[in-house]
């Protein structure tokens, strides 16, 4: 504990126990000479379900576990506001996320260093994301052994699944053995972030092995209201945190750096209510602008699915499986007794990615399928046997933003995504419905006599399928690029994730992309934080 009477000083202040906290702190924490504080405003991650793969639908949505956030109406998708989760909770979303190990494509990071970010592009970040890697087959060209996240297959199978492969094989969509090696064109089983079927979070993988270093401190419950900042000659400087430790206010010195890791919703609200910000909005609330940066909550970016349901007949689902208490029972028994089966299964076992036309320079759009359905997250799954392949645009052109709604850090902000903003968006939402709608009548599939439920076969036209996906659409809990990576005037960080305007303050998170990549974004996060202490401790090796 922090005595109330005195502040306390610590080298590195970490902001977020999430993905990218427990990878730096890991990190920073290495150097027995500088001693950390990882800050989370969740509590520990000893909520039963966490460790349980399918324990996500308990973990989403519950106050327990995630922040349960929601969007502000959206125009696009018919003024609906959809629920946003981000993961309050130590380990942050990867205790409560789809466990899918999704590195994006070699033309993402390669646009990512044409942007003017030196380091960024795929040769340079492929050897990170094998550093951190535990991976099932063992080291090759592509993956690495030995690193802390381990990577693993599914532990189920679904007989509508390996048929809907096929079918994706015969619309032009080839069978790979995996994604994950530049280009992910094909489809293919996801491999995830487990390990002998529980969950393998970035607490499991990170933070669990290190917790008897005596340089490292953690605690949870610790809301950060705001990055202290002071004026030099020099321009701004990061001084450290005022933290609401359970019901006590805290001021808390960081002696080398304060890094924000709060993700892409929490890290511009940090800075906007600290003062680092657009000058207009921060003004509008009577907070001091002590850095006029106008990208802080600009960007935003996410991936929308738009979630099709068919009804098929002549095999089993999820939905059969889980259809009565024996099933229930008996999927319960298999995975305390072996760890397999259904609750060893993340939300989409599968997935495909191909071009929505040929203009593309690379696959552009991805189907998440589920062997499963439900009206909506969080309700009964329907009585009959059913798939939903949901499908996406992994490059959206929309931009949104995340807003402060009030000075005070308590107060959710505004989470305006716009999706559906762009024409190119638009398009391409026509075309993946077009596309889901050709795998799911090829051949390889009629003996299951799919039949589609949702949108409904009845909607023929371009106009119309579009407003079926402004009906259907939701998130798939990808939001980053808050905090801009970059060289323009919107840009928050350099390609060194050092605050504009600020010396001794980083923000490394997802919020950091100036564009998202072309698929899950934990993996991601997991390299970006590992190259975030890199350039943490080559600044600082020689100071002592």
């Amino acid at each position: 504990m922090i005595s109330e009477n005195s502040v306390q000083v610590f080298d590195y202040i970490i902001v977020g126990a999430g993905t990218a906290g427990c990878v730096l702190a890991n990190r920073l924490s290495a150097d027995p000479e500088k001693s950390v504080l990882l800050l989370e405003a969740g509590r520990k991650d000893d909520y039963f379900w966490i460790d349980i793969p399918v324990g996500y639908l308990y973990t989403i949505a519950n106050p327990r576990t995630d922040w349960c956030f929601e969007t502000e109406p959206e125009p696009g998708l018919n003024n609906r506001s959809i629920g946003y989760a981000r993961g309050k909770v130590l380990g942050g979303s990867s205790s409560i996320n789809a466990m899918i190990y999704m590195r994006g494509q070699k033309s993402d990071y390669d646009q990512w260093e044409a942007l003017g970010n030196k380091g960024w592009d795929w040769s340079s970040v492929l050897p990170i994301f094998r550093r951190s890697e535990d991976y099932q087959h063992g080291s090759d060209d592509f993956h690495g052994t030995g690193g802390e996240l381990r990577v693993e297959e599914r532990r189920v199978n679904w007989e509508i699944l390996d048929v809907w492969r096929d079918a994706a094989a015969e619309c032009g969509i080839p069978k790979i053995e995996e994604f994950n090696q530049g280009d992910n064109f094909g489809n293919a089983f996801f491999q995830m972030n487990q390990k002998s079927g529980k969950r393998w979070s970035a607490v499991r993988a990170f933070l669990d092995p290190i917790r008897s270093r005596k340089n490292l401190t953690i605690f949870t419950e610790a809301t950060v209201e705001r990055v202290t900042l002071e004026t030099t000659d020099a321009g701004a400087q990061a001084r450290g945190v005022i933290v609401k430790e359970k019901g006590k206010i805290r001021s808390i010195e960081a002696d080398t750096e304060v890094i924000l890791s709060a993700g892409a919703v929490a890290s511009p609200q940090l800075l906007q209510v600290s003062g680092v910000g657009p000058q207009d909005l921060l003004s509008s609330f009577a907070i001091k602008p002590l850095v006029n940066s106008p990208g802080v909550g600009k960007n935003l970016q996410d991936h929308l699915q738009i979630r099709t349901i068919y009804e098929v007949k002549n095999t089993t689902t999820l939905n059969q499986k889980a259809g009565s208490l024996w099933g229930k029972a008996m999927m319960g028994l298999e995975y305390f007794l072996f760890k397999t089966g259904p609750l060893t299964m993340p939300p989409s076992q599968l997935g495909a990615f191909a071009k929505s036309d040929s203009s593309q320079q690379s696959a552009n759009i991805e189907w998440h399928v589920q062997p499963l359905s439900l009206d909506k997250f969080g309700e009964p799954l329907h009585q009959f046997n059913a798939i939903t392949p949901s499908v996406c645009n992994v490059r959206p052109s929309s931009r949104g933003e995340v807003v402060i709604n009030s000075p005070e850090i308590s107060d959710a902000p505004k989470i305006r995504p716009n999706y559906l903003s762009t024409t190119e968006d638009q398009k391409i939402a026509v075309k993946g419905l077009r596309f889901t709608r050709q795998i799911m009548s090829a051949e390889s599939i009629r003996r299951f006599e799919p039949f589609e439920l949702r949108p409904g076969k009845q909607i023929e036209s371009d106009e119309d399928l579009l407003d079926a996906a402004r009906d259907l659409g939701t998130t798939i809990f990808h939001p980053v690029g808050t905090c801009k990576m970059g060289q323009d005037s919107m840009s928050v960080v350099d390609d060194q994730l050092r605050v504009r305007g600020v010396q001794k303050l980083r923000v490394i998170d997802a919020s950091i992309m100036p564009t998202i990549t072309s698929g899950n974004t934990n993996a991601p996060t997991v390299m970006i934080a590992e190259k975030g202490s890199d350039f943490i401790k080559t600044e600082y090796k020689h100071r002592r």
